[in-house]
């Protein structure tokens, strides 16, 4: 990047990345029913224009509209999503239940995630939403409900309509250009008050959706940690990648300043998922299918044992222990084909290289042959041969919880809702008719 006199490097990145979902066309005139979000696309890079110094022929924004009929359109979306300063999605029903929508927003916030784990920062701001029609916030998806949506300083008419309504609406016109400003101007100072690295392209068509598919229920997995903490560590291993507590371990702390557990559990939580996270020396279910207590409805009492996918996260020292192994062992002999295992280790990391490495997966191997063996026949077979780099492990962990939630509902036993049993009606006469074929028509009336 060539250096600016006086002002620093030029950033010729766009400022925003457009995602909206886009409206069938419908209709005997087959107009574009997209055109009002390309107006408010044009609307928002002038704003940006004159509210930066962009210089003459930079990309203020994205938006896929050009690239729709194109070839290699996705590669072009990836390299956009990878580089732009702020992601805004357009806000609607549906929006929602776009697959490619659920894409854009899990490929951006994969670098959210990925950059706070290198800087330890709390919270990245780089998601900013806009509202293009009303929608029931109640009903957001778990995914993105961790996302501050402010939009007090819009006022009511855009609470109650969206940018739509406001720009089809004449006598809201006024309404529209405030807006549009305001979402410009929040825009340029999330990006320049909050910078976000650019990160290498995701492949689009590997990138899974941040939103689960249209219909289906609450998405819930369970992750467990098998980590030492720093006082129960074998004496010789090195203390930086453990802490007070296993969900302290970061075997990546030459990559991330964060916990992989707490990364972890972030990346699941933006596929849509409910994630619980415990700690395997302390949970007392770890071996009875990943489940916790719930209280019967009759009695009160605590005996029904709601069960859900689950995924060990395992760290090969904590097969030192003695008492741990046999743990393990005891787990890996009832476990269900719903539990699965990554297992991440450093490979910058010296002491995991060499013989008391290799001894440790074998004794890996032969606590846990079940649940490894049958990773290993998995497309995701990395996740329990050894995943060496955070990298790797952000690129697999998608597909590690695929994988297990389809093991969960090909196995798991259904439980159904309580109550009295309604048997189902049955046909005790012929199930369907023949009639004689007529001039026009089969199966029609004489």
């Amino acid at each position: 990047m060539a250096p600016r006199r006086g002002w620093g490097p030029i950033d010729n990145r766009p400022y925003f990345f457009l995602s909206y979902a886009h409206t069938p066309t419908w209709g005997p005139d087959g107009g574009d029913p997209d055109h009002w979000v390309h107006t408010l696309f044009k609307d928002l890079c002038n704003h940006v224009m004159a509210l930066t110094d962009l210089p003459a022929g930079a990309p203020a924004g994205f938006m896929d509209r050009e690239l729709r009929s194109g070839q290699g359109w996705p590669e072009q979306l990836s390299e956009n999503l990878a580089t732009c300063r702020v992601f805004v999605p357009l806000f609607s029903p549906r929006y929602f239940t776009s697959e490619m929508c659920g894409r854009e927003w899990y490929a951006f916030n994969e670098r959210i995630v990925q950059a706070k784990a290198a800087s330890g920062a709390l919270d990245l701001p780089a998601i900013v939403p806009a509202l293009w029609t009303h929608v029931n916030f109640d009903l957001l998806p778990d995914s993105v409900r961790h996302i501050h949506i402010d939009h007090s300083s819009f006022g009511a008419r855009y609470l109650a309509h969206g940018i739509y309504g406001l720009i089809k609406l004449k006598r809201l016109r006024d309404e529209y250009e405030e807006a549009v400003m305001t979402l410009a101007q929040r825009i340029v100072r999330v990006a320049q008050e909050s910078p976000l690295p650019t990160s290498r392209p995701r492949p689009y068509d590997s990138t899974p959706s941040a939103f689960k598919p249209r219909g289906e229920g609450p998405r819930r997995i369970h992750l467990t940690v098998v980590a030492p903490t720093r006082s129960s560590k074998p004496e010789h291993r090195d203390d930086r990648p453990y802490g007070e507590e296993a969900q302290d371990w970061n075997p990546y702390h030459g990559e991330s300043a964060r916990p992989l557990p707490a990364l972890a559990e972030e990346m699941i939580r933006s596929l849509d998922y409910r994630i619980t996270v415990s700690d395997f020396d302390n949970d007392p279910w770890e071996w009875a299918g990943f489940g916790t207590l719930e209280s019967d409805p009759g009695t009160g009492d605590e005996k029904v044992l709601a069960r859900h996918p689950g995924i060990l996260l395992i760290d090969r020292w904590a097969l030192s222990d003695e008492e741990r192994r046999r743990r393990l062992k005891a787990l890996d002999d009832n476990s269900r084909p719903w539990i699965s295992a990554i297992v991440p280790w450093n490979r910058a990391d010296p002491q995991c290289h060499g013989e008391e490495g290799r001894q440790l997966t074998a004794e890996l191997d032969r606590t846990l042959p079940l649940i490894l063996e049958r990773g290993r026949r998995t497309d995701c077979r990395i996740a329990v041969m050894g995943v060496p780099t955070l990298k790797a492990f952000t690129d697999i962990l998608p597909a590690v919880v695929a994988h297990t939630t389809r093991q969960y509902f090909k196995h798991a036993e259904a439980h159904p809702p309580p109550g009295p049993h309604v048997p189902r009606p049955r046909l005790t006469g012929p199930t369907y008719t023949s009639y004689p074929a007529t001039g026009n028509d089969a199966g029609g009336e004489s």
